[in-house]
């Protein structure tokens, strides 16, 4: 009984593949089938004859297995499957054992090439596009130990990550799509803007150069790992950005981040710096969101500012007179941007 429901799924497959493999419904819905039916038969034969192992030897096994399922059928489901397994997997390890996952997921990546050349524009295609990001971003926190000198490290790693998505989401094959299918743009954007965010705070800075311990940094993984995301976010950009008139601060916010990064080990001035660059990312949202006669894009832009300003309250010793008149200015702002782009559209449309 605890075999059964795994060789009902192989045969059902076995079927598909002889009768039914050009029906896309018959090939994802039995090999889903199976993928859950080869993780109950590893559940029920380890219940029945007391085999101890943990949610980690389970899982990996179970992966493992289910691995050649996604190019035998050709199945999406079983790759979206796979990458959730992986990741449950990769989340129960702890920091140095942790790289098993990395390999798994370049098992997966052969399908998601097969996605881009041949159904570029399916609906598969775009939740690969959503799932591998951020399954990446957040296996990379655990190359982070809070409280560790590895700590300050992410923060050039992640925004170097952000700024590559970002400037994935920016190439030709994502320009023309809507913006729900380009994950690697929305999350490329939200990442660096959070990032930034986070870094403008006294306290992200605080004991900063006495944490920081290079002859540490130096001899571990973490470092080797910045250095090569940072390596490839940089000739994203050359590449990419072909004029100075086409660079964009939200591309380039990882490398104007490494000279304030340098400057924190020194001075406090790299917090008012930090500030000023999400400032003028800000700025640049709204001018781009303008340009565009996007109102989106003009309140994101706003919102970047707002949320800027509002954290400043928490890092000085403003009155609460000039907190409400600053409020009172960035809902006017508000109000009087979205009225002057709404004005823009109708004397155009006229």
């Amino acid at each position: 009984f605890a075999f059964l429901p795994l060789l009902i799924g192989q045969m059902i497959c076995g079927f598909v593949l002889i009768k039914k493999s050009d029906s896309l419904a018959w090939r994802e819905s039995s090999t889903a089938f199976l993928f859950l039916a080869v993780g109950a038969c590893l559940a029920l034969v380890s219940q029945i004859y007391h085999i101890p192992g943990d949610e980690k030897a389970f899982l990996l096994t179970w992966m493992i297995l289910c691995l050649p399922l996604m190019y035998v059928m050709q199945s999406s489901v079983a790759s979206l499957l796979y990458l959730l397994g992986i990741l449950s997997y990769g989340f129960n390890f702890s920091y140095r054992e942790s790289y098993l996952y990395w390999l798994l997921l370049l098992a997966a990546l052969p399908h998601y090439y097969w996605l881009y050349k041949t159904k570029p524009l399916g609906n598969f295609m775009a939740f690969h596009n959503w799932l591998i990001p951020i399954s990446i971003v957040l296996m990379l926190t655990c190359f982070s130990l809070i409280g560790s000198h590895r700590n300050y490290l992410t923060w050039i790693t992640y925004l170097s990550l952000f700024g590559l998505f970002y400037l994935i989401g920016k190439n030709t094959f994502f320009k023309n799509q809507i913006l729900w299918r380009n994950a690697y743009l929305v999350i490329g954007s939200l990442g660096t803007v959070w990032t930034l965010l986070m870094l403008s705070f006294k306290d992200t800075w605080r004991g900063f150069s006495a944490g920081l311990q290079w002859e540490k940094v130096l001899n571990t993984p973490d470092f080797f790992i910045t250095i090569l995301i940072f390596f490839i976010a940089t000739i994203q950009v050359f590449r990419h950005f072909k004029s100075l008139k086409e660079v964009e601060p939200l591309g380039i916010a990882f490398l104007l981040f490494m000279p304030i990064f340098i400057l924190g080990l020194v001075t406090p001035w790299a917090m008012i710096l930090v500030n000023l660059l999400t400032l003028l990312v800000g700025i640049w949202m709204i001018r781009n969101g303008a340009n565009r006669n996007h109102l989106g894009v003009l309140n994101y832009g706003l919102l970047i500012i707002t949320i800027l300003i509002t954290g400043r309250f928490f890092d000085t010793d403003w009155s609460f007179v000039w907190r409400g008149v600053i409020f009172l200015l960035l809902g006017l702002s508000f109000f009087f941007a979205n009225y002057w782009m709404l004005k823009k559209r109708q004397a155009n449309e006229v």
